[in-house]
């Protein structure tokens, strides 16, 4: 069995091609697609995170939102990206969503990826202390995060507070029990990965790796899901992780996804550079249905994880992108033992 879930960007443009025109088309059917992904059986709604860009940012109201119109459905994120987060907000919000879920958030946070705009992390306050680097205060905000997310008090309380309260040193409110255990770490190396593990966080990994070996993309992702297992199971955490990739997977079953997606039949690997090393980017998979069960079940990557999250084209708008998650659920995840 592996869970499978949707990865949306939530892109919109006012463009006249494009289904998503606005930020509330982007937010309302980002809903809407969790809906009708959970109606189809399929396992999670995530959302990606990216600032000062035309897509979803602010993820805490939506996940809150999916979390009130759906039942069983995981919802989450993937990923946050930390330099911009004040740790104990962030606690609040990620503790309020997860309780109006009913314990359903599965919260993928990272260092970030390259930015819209230069050090957008500074104009929302964030500025690395002197002699670190913008990915060292993402860690130290995580740190921070993942601490409070324990339940621990810390605070001191006032010794005459407007309400009463409990003894002993307070903790950021409302707390949600487990949510520290569905952390995940959006890793792009391998040595990431072994660092996510000894900080006991769940393995999110993404269709980009920033560094190559030469060898096929989910060949050099399934190493560093090892890697990560090693490291896990090296710090003795007691309780078993997850991890996730992320594809690019479209059944052509109609004439539609043949007109939209047959260019995407004889994609490949690509390796270029990003932010000054080289970094490998996974092939999309794009075919009959017959064709892709025997490409799919080569892909190492994806036989080493346990949820599969699929990156979908929102501006083609939730009808679309239902039938696509339908047509990976019904045409392929039988025949590869996903279902």
């Amino acid at each position: 069995m592996k869970n499978i879930g949707f990865l949306s960007f939530g892109h919109w443009t006012p463009s006249p091609q494009s289904m998503v025109r606005s930020a509330s088309d982007a937010l309302l059917q980002s809903i809407d697609l969790a809906v009708a992904a959970e109606e189809l059986g399929a396992d999670g709604a995530y959302f990606r995170v990216h600032h000062f860009a035309r897509q979803l940012a602010s993820p805490f109201p939506l996940l809150a939102a999916v979390g009130a119109r759906t039942s069983r459905i995981e919802i989450g994120t993937g990923v946050i990206d930390m330099r911009y987060e004040n740790p104990l907000y962030m606690a609040e919000d990620a503790g309020a969503a997860d309780l109006i879920s009913g314990g359903r958030l599965q919260l993928g946070i990272s260092r970030g990826s390259p930015e819209q705009v230069v050090r957008g992390y500074e104009h929302f306050g964030h500025v690395p202390d002197d002699g670190t680097s913008d990915a060292d205060m993402a860690r130290s905000h995580t740190a921070r995060f993942l601490e409070v997310l324990d339940g621990e008090g810390f605070a001191e309380p006032n010794p005459r507070p407007m309400f009463p309260n409990p003894p002993g040193l307070l903790r950021i409110e409302p707390h949600s029990p487990g949510l520290r255990r569905r952390i995940w770490w959006g890793a792009g190396s391998r040595a990431t990965a072994e660092w996510t593990a000894e900080q006991g966080m769940n393995l999110m990994s993404s269709t980009l790796l920033t560094e190559d070996t030469g060898v096929p993309f989910h060949q050099l992702q399934a190493e560093q899901i090892q890697r990560y297992r090693d490291a896990w199971a090296a710090a003795g955490h007691g309780w078993e992780p997850r991890v996730s990739v992320s594809r690019s997977i479209f059944p052509l079953v109609s004439d539609l996804d043949r007109q939209l997606f047959w260019r995407d039949t004889h994609s490949t690997d690509q390796v270029g550079r990003l932010e000054g090393g080289l970094a490998r980017f996974g092939k999309s998979y794009a075919g009959e249905p017959d064709a892709l069960v025997a490409e799919l079940a080569e892909d190492e990557a994806i036989a080493a994880a346990d949820t599969l999250l699929l990156t979908v084209p929102n501006q083609l708008g939730v009808e679309y992108n239902a039938h696509v998650i339908e047509s990976v659920l019904t045409h392929l995840a039988p025949a590869l033992g996903w279902r």
